[in-house]
């Protein structure tokens, strides 16, 4: 397997292809702001930081706090993974048992392009995935800017919600993690091949982006089909339908329920429900991806197709526009830029 390809844009069949833009010209560009729907205890073993970073990765942060408090990077715990080229602001816990940080921690991190902008104590490790949403302010410039074709892309995507495709990241440079994760997948994947889990991730990633392609060349990415299995609009609440009324066609033009997609893993065997019969359509074209993580002891998870667009906000300045808004975790702000602009980090191949 060689590349990604260039899945289908939702807008194309209304504004045809978007215009060349422009973005994450300079970190400063590209902002991005974790939040939880909870506080620090203000007591316990770990002592949660609140930090900004620029221009490098929060694996990056991990080794440089590790390092100035004593720990391991085993340590530290951090909810999600922030861009590199950014200035990103997101939570941390060291743990540190019976014992302060060091009174100059602010000032040793200061160093390395690291602010700590708060801090409490808490009596858990930070985990993965428990932030509750980003909140991003992204710059944008370019043709697509200059002729004001991203304004009413924009105000289709608040109306009608993104697809919720996982961004390029997801799958290395030129498509590397795909080619590798083809290939361990093929003859049996083994913990020790890897010990992150990257190469299920990109392989579950690719199918998921395949089978919401194929919906949205079908027009049916946004709208339930019978055989579905909806998720509520900013939960991971999920139910199956076998019956599409007008109620939920309703709420699903409200933004209020999405459809969803399958993460491929043990067990899973799409039905013939209309629904599914996307499902099946993946193991038919990409069956080595299908059978490997069948056998690789990865649990089938559901992803909604689409995602809404939290406290949508455009303004323009100095012949920029500048967008604000919000998604829910483990969405990419890459697949919203995908519809606004175009630009070579979203072009496939």
């Amino acid at each position: 397997m060689s590349g990604v390809p260039a899945w289908a844009r939702t807008l194309d069949t209304t504004f045809g292809s978007p215009l060349p833009g422009r973005y994450r010209a300079a970190p400063e560009d590209f902002i991005v702001e974790e939040q939880l729907d909870f506080t620090p205890e203000a007591h316990g073993e770990h002592l949660w930081l609140y930090i900004e970073k620029r221009n490098q990765t929060t694996l990056e942060v991990v080794k440089q706090l590790a390092r100035r408090c004593d720990a391991t990077p085993k340590d530290i715990g951090y909810s999600g993974m922030k861009d590199r080229v950014a200035i990103t602001q997101q939570w941390l816990s060291v743990h540190l048992p019976g014992r302060d940080a060091p009174v100059d921690l602010t000032e040793r991190l200061a160093v390395v392009d690291v602010r700590v902008l708060a801090q409490a104590r808490h009596p858990r490790k930070l985990k993965r995935g428990v932030h509750r949403t980003n909140r991003f302010t992204l710059r944008l410039s370019g043709e697509a800017v200059d002729s004001g074709d991203v304004i009413a892309r924009w105000e289709a995507l608040c109306a009608q919600g993104v697809a919720n495709y996982f961004g390029p990241q997801r799958f290395g440079l030129g498509g590397r993690n795909l080619a590798r994760a083809e290939a361990v997948l093929a003859r049996g994947w083994r913990k020790r091949d890897d010990r992150q889990g990257m190469l299920l991730s990109s392989a579950r990633s690719f199918l998921f982006n395949e089978l919401l392609s194929a919906r949205i060349n079908a027009s049916h990415w946004n709208t339930p089909l019978a055989g579905d299995t909806l998720m509520l609009d900013g939960t991971q609440s999920v139910f199956r339908t076998d019956e599409v009324d007008p109620t939920l066609k309703a709420r699903a033009e409200a933004l209020d329920i999405h459809p969803t997609g399958v993460l491929w893993g043990v067990g899973y065997t799409p039905d013939e429900s209309p629904a599914q019969r996307f499902e099946a359509g993946l193991a038919e074209r990409h069956p080595v991806l299908c059978d490997g993580l069948s056998r690789s002891g990865v649990k089938p998870a559901r992803r909604a197709l689409r995602m809404r667009l939290g406290e949508p906000d455009l303004t323009v300045e100095a012949g920029n526009v500048v967008l604000t808004f919000s998604l829910p975790r483990g969405s990419f702000a890459t697949a919203v830029l995908g519809e606004l602009i175009a630009h070579p980090d979203f072009a496939g191949g």
